[in-house]
Formats: C-alpha cells, structure tokens, sequence
C-alpha cells in the first residue's frame, strides 16, 4: 500500500474496524432531481423491495462486514432535525441491512464532547479519512493521514459519542 492509501484502499484492507462520524446538518444534494427530490415528492424506499435500493455501497458493506470489520456510523443532528436528515433517516435500514451499526445523537448531548472539526471515517484505529465540505454542504476533498494524535482524537470522539448515541431502530424523528 502507498503512503497514502485512498479511501478503497482503506476499506478493502480494513481489518477490524471501521468508523463513521457525520456531524452535518445537510449535505449537497439535488433538490430537483435524485433521490432526495423524489423522496420530498413521497417516494419511500420498500424494505421488501430490495432490488429497488441495494447498491454498490452496500455491496461493499456486506463484503466488508463479512470479513470479520465491524463498521459503525454515527450521526450527530439538530433537533428539530432538517429535511435532509428526514430523509436521511428514512433509508437508514438499508445501511443496517447492510451490516452498519447507526446510531443517532441530538447535538445538544455532544455540547461537553471534544470533536474534531470535520466528518471522518476512521480505519483500524490508525487510518484518518476527513471529509471537507463547504458552507452548502458540497464536498470539497478529502484528507487521509496516519497520524497517531488525528486517530487517538477520532478514536476517543467517536466512542464519546457512540456511547451517548440511540441506536437507529429507536431513535425517533419528531
């Protein structure tokens, strides 16, 4: 592997854990067209209707999953939450039939909680992936590092925060 593996690197060779920490509000979506906008029109996704929402992504999940890593998402969000988090919420299972473990946190529970100023996946407790974005929501890079303080801070966060979270099939959206 590279100095700097890339983000499928990270996840092809992750051994046993896998992290994710989201901690925006929304994220650039298409309010016209796309899945959000036919989500705002009604469209909810059918959990028997597999075919209809099974992706590469969740390919990936499972394959990951199935080797043994265990791979866990957290969502910090404000509450009253926003639409796109609504929507968010709504096609939640498909990570869980997936393989995810999620788990919710309303922001004003995080107040007391050291986090890290960006979103990140965190690998085997070593590999650091933020993910950058601007005011609107849209992705403006990544950053990959191996730096065992960006890791010990991305660790100890986001277990803070599991630890505080609700897990998905029991946090309920008002």
């Amino acid at each position: 592997m590279p100095s700097k593996p890339t983000f499928d690197e990270l996840i092809a060779t992750c051994q046993r854990s896998a992290v994710h920490l989201e901690m925006r509000d929304a994220y650039d979506v298409d309010y016209e067209t796309g899945p959000f906008a036919d989500w705002r029109a009604g469209h909810r996704l059918n959990l028997d209707d597999r075919e209809s929402w099974w992706r590469p992504w969740l390919d990936l999940i499972t394959e990951t999953v199935s080797r043994g890593v265990t791979i866990k998402r957290a969502r910090i969000v404000s509450e009253p939450v926003s639409e796109y988090i609504r929507y968010e919420h709504s096609g939640t299972f498909t990570n869980v039939a997936a393989g995810e473990l999620v788990r919710w946190l309303p922001r004003r529970k995080a107040s007391d909680l050291a986090l890290p100023g960006n979103d990140f996946w965190l690998f085997d407790e070593k590999w650091v992936h933020w993910n950058h974005f601007n005011g609107n929501g849209e992705w403006t890079g990544e950053e990959i590092t191996d730096d065992p303080a960006a890791a010990k801070l991305c660790a100890s966060s986001f277990d803070a925060v599991w630890d505080r979270a609700t897990p998905h099939d029991q946090y309920k959206i008002q």
